[in-house]
């Protein structure tokens, strides 16, 4: 909220110098909060296992140039880095559990280099000695036999003195997860969400971690609490409805998901998620984990976790295309959570190449989990590097984001109006002007929606022209609500140096559906696109958050 607020008052600055020097234009400052937003928009990656990949000898490579794989996501846009936690990944003996050991020591280092490279870092504190994850919240070893206040109080100091201790050692972090995919809890038993959905003990738990951060040195970083199976709403709304309950002003500021298509759920199913999470509660969101195969051959004879059935259950072929274009759609839909509320994503561990015992874990780590499961890098077909360490052209996709070309996109720069700004509008009857109007309430995104209505039947049009703008292809999008009765009603795309583009808006009055014309292959520096409709009487259209962004 505080970066929010930093934000606005710029733009409020920047507006008063355009009036005073007169020479830019209202359009160009309104544009800007578009442009901030994609420059701070996470393309992130997880690469916590990258230094035991090193030990063991991986390479990276672009161009058939060896590099530092960390250089070369950043070369390739990626502005932020994930780094998991554990207390103390070694048996009684010091035999380390493997995974990429992520002990302080190994986590600050990949830090420092991080920030060296001008990246922004997110630590996940997984809050166990290994692997957290709905089926494993295992305690620390030194916190086995601690009661549930003294879990309540050690958990208070841990964060207070680790972050106390990364600002000391030169990382002050943007971000920390308080654990790690914990719909079922943190810290079982103690933590474990309780019969009769208990939150009580969770919401202790939490609010004491939090109090940590926030007396810490480093407590103005931004505090993330993440799920998995990011494309079922009913688990989020389960699990916030109840721990908001157990803890109605528990201090955090983003939602985390996890969202691997093949496993949870549809991208419709996310883009409805990431929605509702943001306008009930008011949280930014943001996809924590994802990732796509871009084979289904198996770099080391372990095994795969994604086989050739997921590309049926994910919807992407498993090529380096069908990999690409996942995560461009994935940026898509978090780009269109409203009210900027959608931050980023993280790939996650990209460049888990394989190579000899670089495993999820080692025969320790096995043991500790109790696992039936052998040592094996199952992930070798879901990361931006093929099996011998060169970069896919899939990398690409970390870049950012262009920035959307239309100005007053949803419609909330003049309150209610028949003439929105930056928009031409035109109506077969000109009497008739109330037939386009701006209405306040039940928008998509921010407080107003565009409308089509009138009691006669009607004929009309919004659109935009543009000159001099770059050739290459162009996504053109909207937000769109109606009874579905019209005569036409449809999005268009012409003038752009190819035959006119259609997709017709067929949804019904209960929920916004978004509607796009996919490829607009611009080839004479114009382009014009709109919305069309012919109605009869009584026939209305809802309309909201236009997207025009080029792609290509």
């Amino acid at each position: 909220m505080e970066k929010k607020k930093n934000l606005s008052v710029l733009m409020i600055a920047v507006l008063l110098l355009t009036i005073s020097l007169g020479k830019l234009s209202l359009v160009s400052v309104l544009a800007f909060d578009d442009r901030q937003y994609t420059k701070d928009f996470i393309r992130g990656v997880d690469v916590s296992a990258l230094k035991m990949l090193e030990d063991l000898g991986a390479h990276y490579y672009q161009n058939h140039e060896k590099a530092d794989a960390l250089r070369i996501l950043k070369n390739n846009g990626a502005n932020y880095v994930r780094l998991k936690l554990w207390l103390n990944p070694y048996d009684e003996k010091g035999n380390a559990y493997g995974g990429g050991t992520n002990d302080y020591k190994t986590t600050l280092s990949l830090a420092k280099r991080a920030k060296a490279l001008g990246m922004k870092i997110l630590i996940d504190f997984h809050l166990s000695d290994f692997w957290a994850d709905p089926a494993n919240q295992i305690k620390p070893k030194e916190w086995e036999k601690l009661s549930y206040i003294e879990t309540k109080n050690v958990l208070y100091l841990y964060f207070k003195n680790t972050l106390n201790k990364f600002v000391e050692d030169g990382i002050n972090p943007d971000m920390v997860q308080i654990g790690n995919e914990i719909s079922s809890g943190i810290l079982h038993d103690y933590g474990k969400i309780g019969t009769n959905d208990d939150f009580s003990g969770l919401a202790g738990l939490l609010e004491s971690a939090i109090g940590g951060v926030r007396v810490s040195n480093a407590s103005n970083t931004k505090i993330m609490l993440h799920l998995d199976q990011g494309g079922r709403n009913q688990l989020y709304r389960w699990f916030f409805e109840g721990l908001l309950k157990a803890s109605p002003n528990l201090d955090f500021d983003v939602i985390g998901l996890s969202y691997y298509p093949m496993w949870h759920g549809t991208m419709e199913g996310l883009q409805y998620n990431l929605k509702y999470l943001a306008s009930t509660y008011g949280k930014e969101v943001c996809v924590v984990e994802t990732a796509y195969a871009w084979t289904t051959d198996d770099g080391d004879g372990s095994g795969n976790v994604f086989i050739k059935g997921d590309e049926k259950v994910g919807g992407y072929p498993a090529t380096v295309e069908g990999q690409s274009k996942f995560i461009s759609d994935l940026k898509e839909i978090i780009l269109n959570v409203p009210n900027h509320k959608g931050i980023g994503f993280f790939y996650w561990e990209p460049e888990w190449v394989p190579v000899k015992n670089g495993t999820y874990a080692t025969s320790a780590g096995v043991k500790y989990k109790n696992d039936k499961v052998k040592p094996s890098n199952t992930w070798d077909n879901m990361t931006l590097f093929d099996f011998m360490g060169n970069a896919l052209d899939s990398i690409k996709v970390m870049n950012r984001p262009n920035e959307n070309l239309i100005s007053n996109m949803s419609f909330e720069q003049d309150g209610v109006t028949n003439s929105p700004k930056n928009w031409k509008v035109w109506i077969e009857n000109n009497k008739e002007f109330n037939t386009v109007k701006t209405e306040y309430g039940k928008a998509y995104d921010g407080n107003y929606k565009l409308t089509f209505w009138n009691d006669k039947n009607y004929s009309c049009s919004v659109y935009k022209k543009y000159t001099n703008i770059p050739n290459g292809t162009y996504k053109f999008s909207i937000w769109a609500m109606t009874n579905g009765k019209q005569d036409v009603i449809r999005l268009y795309a012409k003038n752009y140096g190819g035959t006119e583009l259609n997709t017709s808006i067929k949804t019904s009055d209960v929920n916004w559906n978004k509607f796009s014309i996919d490829e607009i292959k611009v080839t004479n520096n114009t382009l014009e696109v709109g919305i069309y409709s012919v109605a009869k009487a009584n026939d209305w259209c809802n309309l909201d958050m236009a997207v025009l962004r080029k792609i290509k």
